[in-house]
């Protein structure tokens, strides 16, 4: 199965210093931008495993120790923007590869949509790029 870059949304779209939600063939990405960062852009699955629940893009934005993290809104983990990693415990959400051009911001997805049971049983199979900021999401 090959990969694509799918336009997500523009620039303008999202929210400084925090995120918004997309969905990206059936999975929630977490979408992330960062304006003073290189890069300004990052994306993780939506999905918080120490929650299990959808929330990552309505967490908050920060720095710990240098590395730039996202804290999940229920139980505080924090996830590397850039590697996915939990800092606290054996956690890892998959990151995706993103990009800033011009004011089109875009990710690396797969062509066919993941098998439901490869995701995770709130996923749904939409294969459209729909953004949301993440207070809707």
């Amino acid at each position: 199965m090959s990969q694509e870059w799918k336009t997500i949304c523009q620039r303008d779209d999202l929210v400084e210093n925090g995120g918004v939600a997309a969905m990206v063939n059936g999975r929630q990405v977490a979408i992330f931008y960062v304006p003073n960062a290189e890069p300004p852009v990052y994306a993780l699955d939506n999905w918080c495993p120490a929650a299990e629940a959808n929330i990552l893009a309505r967490g908050i934005v920060g720095d710990v120790n240098g590395e730039l993290v996202v804290a999940s809104p229920l139980y505080k983990e924090h996830f590397s923007l850039q590697s996915g990693q939990c800092l606290e415990k054996p956690l890892q959400v998959q990151t995706w590869a993103v990009a800033l051009h011009d004011n089109t911001v875009s990710v690396r997805a797969w062509i066919a949509p993941l098998p439901r049971s490869a995701v995770h049983p709130t996923a749904t199979t939409a294969s459209a790029a729909t953004v949301r900021p993440a207070a809707f999401a």
